[in-house]
């Protein structure tokens, strides 16, 4: 199944091997340079069916750092359609942006929030810092909640203009778009706030109106956290309510991972130790789901697509140490996978 094609609306993947967005934090005004252009092409040249730019922020305060990618202009959209583009005429593989806004977690080097004069105000639904030394964030209006949408529009329109097959919204790891979902970080009594329904309304929004922008030859992901590991927190029933949300508000694929918004949360990381969470997301919402965390062979990648847990593999770290994963797995395997046809003499 790892080496089978797969199709969201008009976009086939050939596999099911998928690059997570990893941040680089390497970006200068959130161009994409010489760097990232080796770093993405690199991974589509090994044959991965999927390749992911990191969390690109729809507006200067959406960063996590200064060194964080954007695409809130053209320059930026330039930047990364030269990526794009390079990977469509050369590889097999298709590339996706994921499009983010940082909310409370932004203004931040090393983990750590820097000063208004080195970084900016951050943003959030509700009066409440992620780690309690932090500056409070600024809670937004409801006009600015609006604006944030548009925000997110305006992004997905220069992400389609650059060529990108896939848009991501990113709704998990506690940034902005899960800071309206958690009921820990949303403490809001107008319709943002409250009920399920009303912590989802951002979210839900922000895919209607990229979804204005995309045609039948561009796919819509949403990436979740399955759980916070909070009680009283997001949890995976919470989720998998969510995905038919979203299936029904097409959606293509809901990508599952988890954690990230309350500090402090005590997580158990395992190899595949999220991949329950896209199983029950997949099973109980009837919808497609990936999953990630700590998978690090084509042998667990097979297994939990046997499993039916999920119908794409987002690897991070071990596409770090080799980006010929893809095609390398599929020499053992006997299967067929993109490899340059300079490199074949390399071929097993």
């Amino acid at each position: 199944m790892l080496y089978t094609p797969i199709n969201f609306r008009n976009v086939e993947l050939k596999n099911r091997w998928v690059m997570s967005p990893m941040c680089m934090y390497s970006s200068d005004n959130g161009l994409a340079n010489d760097f990232h252009f080796v770093h993405y092409v690199s991974r589509a040249q090994g044959g991965t069916g999927l390749i992911f730019v990191e969390a690109t922020a729809v507006e200067p305060k959406g960063r996590i750092t200064n060194h964080c990618m954007g695409i809130w202009n053209d320059e930026q959209a330039n930047s990364l359609k030269r990526i794009v583009d390079f990977v469509h005429q050369n590889t097999e593989s298709k590339i996706g942006i994921q499009l983010a806004h940082a909310g409370r977690k932004g203004s931040t080097w090393e983990n750590k929030q820097i000063s208004l004069e080195e970084g900016w105000e951050t943003l959030a639904p509700s009066p409440i810092p992620y780690h309690p030394t932090e500056r409070i964030p600024h809670v937004l209006s409801v006009e600015e909640i609006k604006e944030q949408v548009q925000n997110f529009k305006a992004a997905a329109k220069k992400a389609v203009d650059a060529g990108f097959d896939v848009i991501e919204i990113h709704a998990a790891h506690g940034y902005l778009v899960h800071q309206f979902l958690s009921p820990l970080s949303n403490t809001r009594t107008d319709e943002y706030g409250g009920s399920f329904e009303n912590r989802s309304r951002f979210l839900i929004e922000i895919v209607d109106a990229v979804n204005e922008e995309l045609n039948e030859n561009v796919a819509l992901f949403v990436r979740i956290s399955g759980t916070e590991y909070a009680e009283s927190g997001w949890d995976i029933s919470d989720s998998v309510a969510l995905a038919k949300v979203l299936k029904d508000h097409s959606v293509d694929l809901v990508d599952v991972s988890s954690g990230g918004n309350i500090h402090g949360a005590k997580i158990e990381v395992k190899p595949m130790y999220q991949v329950h969470l896209a199983g029950q997301v997949k099973k109980e919402a009837d919808v497609k789901t990936g999953t990630v965390g700590l998978i690090t062979s084509a042998e667990q990648a097979e297994y939990i697509m046997q499993q039916n847990d999920a119908d794409l593999i987002f690897v991070a770290r071990e596409i770090l140490r080799n980006p010929f994963l893809a095609v390398q797995s599929s020499f053992s395997a006997h299967k067929d996978c993109f490899f340059p046809h300079q490199y074949l003499r390399a071929k097993l």
